[in-house]
């Protein structure tokens, strides 16, 4: 269970999609109903009358508060700067592709994978509730993938990740996306050990996600505004967007692309090859 924000997280199971078996059985939330903490039934009735004088004192034991959101963070937080480190000895590159439903993650990094060739072999750990959907059409767009189905649970985390990187296996010196489940709140909390958060927004939104949803774009190195061929169909303020980005997160980069039609993916790619180098850059200097 997640403390942060409530979800299961004890279901995940993990595929990789070139033949191996899954990594942990596919279990499922029981039945999906929150727990009251009652074990034992109210039968009895309180049917006497509190119309009299005498005091109510009961003595109740004296409570703890355990701050469970610091230890689930703290907890996950250790395991990321494992996946840091872990990555980093590899040479391997990791961004965090996060966004809400629909924004079109899936649809970009097929483009991306085709785009790339072979400049970089690329890997991905596709994030899913269910279905092996999205973690098929990486692999026919030609790159590697282990499906992570969470089940209940609403956002990957480090543990999930490190458990899949044993399952992929990436190339050392190569790319890994990590595919968020599509989720702008939890995802913003935990660190995967990526090298940088992507956010993907696209225009049919609206074009104040950036100040509802503050800590995803806070935490974000990147925001890609996608589906800009859609701009002559929607209401979406192009400009407006990118201030309230920049309101929450002054040093973000933020850029226009359209996942279908190709428009400013040249620019995408040469975002990716510029962290490439940095990142070879500073194994240089270790």
């Amino acid at each position: 269970m997640c403390a942060t924000c409530g979800c299961g997280d004890e279901g995940a199971t993990i595929t990789a999609m070139w033949g191996h078996r899954p990594l942990a059985g596919d279990a499922r939330a029981k039945d999906g109903q929150p727990q009251s903490g009652h074990e034992h039934p109210h039968t009895h009735t309180h049917d006497h009358d509190h119309d009299h004088d005498h005091d109510h004192s009961h003595q109740n034991p004296p409570t703890e508060t355990i701050p469970l959101e610091q230890k689930v963070l703290a907890k996950n937080d250790m395991l990321a700067e494992h996946n840091r480190r872990w990555l980093v000895d590899r040479g391997i590159l990791a961004f965090n592709m996060t966004s809400s439903p629909g924004a079109g993650k899936t649809t970009l990094l097929e483009r991306t994978i085709r785009n790339l060739g072979s400049q970089h072999r690329v890997s991905v750990i596709e994030g899913d509730q269910e279905t092996l959907l999205d973690a098929d059409r990486i692999t026919a767009a030609g790159a590697r993938a282990v499906q992570v189905n969470t089940g209940a649970g609403c956002h990957l985390d480090a543990e999930m990740i490190e458990r899949a990187l044993h399952a992929l296996e990436p190339d050392t010196g190569s790319l890994l996306f990590i595919e968020n489940v599509g989720n702008l709140v939890c995802p913003a909390l935990f660190d995967l050990g990526e090298y940088s958060k992507v956010v993907v927004i696209s225009v049919t939104e609206g074009t104040d996600k950036p100040l509802k949803y503050p800590h995803m774009f806070a935490a974000a190195g990147l925001v890609l505004i996608n589906k800009i061929d859609l701009l002559p169909y929607v209401d979406f303020d192009l400009d407006l967007c990118a201030r309230h980005a920049r309101s929450v997160n002054p040093g973000v980069e933020i850029m226009p692309v359209s996942a279908t039609k190709g428009d400013g993916m040249d620019l995408w790619l040469q975002w990716i090859n510029a962290r490439a180098n940095e990142l070879d850059a500073t194994a240089t200097q270790v």
